[in-house]
């Protein structure tokens, strides 16, 4: 491709909706949900992507039910156990992005092992957005800002630059794919989408494979970012 993003982030949407077609309880979409991980992963490391960003459990993924909410606090182990060999040997860096203390220390213990295992790695960084929602990072972001202003470390002149040292993920993204045809950003990198090129695909996650990515890295390809000027036909 002439034009590869270096920031790619994907909203995994339809995992649910894909069991429920074949009969299958919610908790099995999710676990075909995370072997779609390993693929894409695997997949985007091998085409130069710098980093991808995974959105797999938002603040507001709480409110689902009990039974499914304990399945997503295994999933990290279970994906982990399963590729975290083929992650080292792919040279593939974890690391995740949101508020981990909310989750069972088994949990937070598993992705914080993972994120220490492959921190040498220099390939393709997957970034997992895990109890992540866009506005409480900017929340926080801006009450660490106002700590150091009130004890005097800065001053009170903040940029656009700077601001988004303060987030979880401080890279704009290139392009967002959310799968299964809903059209929606959910309280996902609000402020990191600013100028991002949008791909809703109706394949559900579970189903997105190495043709559904490069079919969106194509129309990607297509696009004519200008980021609010005008592209080189226009006067």
């Amino acid at each position: 491709m002439n034009k590869m993003p270096e920031t790619v982030a994907i909203i995994m949407d339809g995992n649910g909706r894909w069991a429920k077609s074949k009969g299958l309880p919610r908790t099995a979409g999710h676990k075909k949900g995370a072997d779609t991980i390993r693929t894409i992963a695997l997949e985007a490391n091998r085409l130069g992507i710098k980093k991808l960003i995974l959105y797999a459990f938002s603040t507001e993924n709480w409110k689902r039910p009990e039974d499914e909410i304990s399945y997503l606090c295994k999933l990290p182990g279970i994906f982990f156990s399963k590729y975290i060999k083929e992650l080292m040997k792919n040279n593939i860096r974890v690391t995740f992005a949101g508020e981990l203390n909310r989750f069972p220390k088994e949990t937070q213990e598993v992705i914080n092992k993972a994120v220490m295992q492959t921190a040498h790695n220099t390939g393709l960084e997957l970034c997992i957005a895990i109890n992540y929602g866009s506005r409480r990072e900017m929340l926080l972001g801006m009450q660490e800002y106002a700590r150091e202003v009130a004890e005097g470390k800065r001053e009170n002149n903040l940029t656009e630059e700077e601001f988004s040292k303060y987030l979880f993920i401080p890279e704009e993204v290139d392009l967002l794919i959310r799968t299964s045809g809903e059209e929606r950003i959910s309280n996902f990198l609000l402020w990191q989408l600013a100028y991002s090129e949008l791909i809703f695909d109706k394949t559900p996650w579970p189903d997105f494979d190495e043709k559904a990515l490069d079919a969106c890295l194509k129309e990607y390809e297509s696009r004519d970012r200008r980021f609010g000027g005008l592209n080189t036909n226009e006067n």
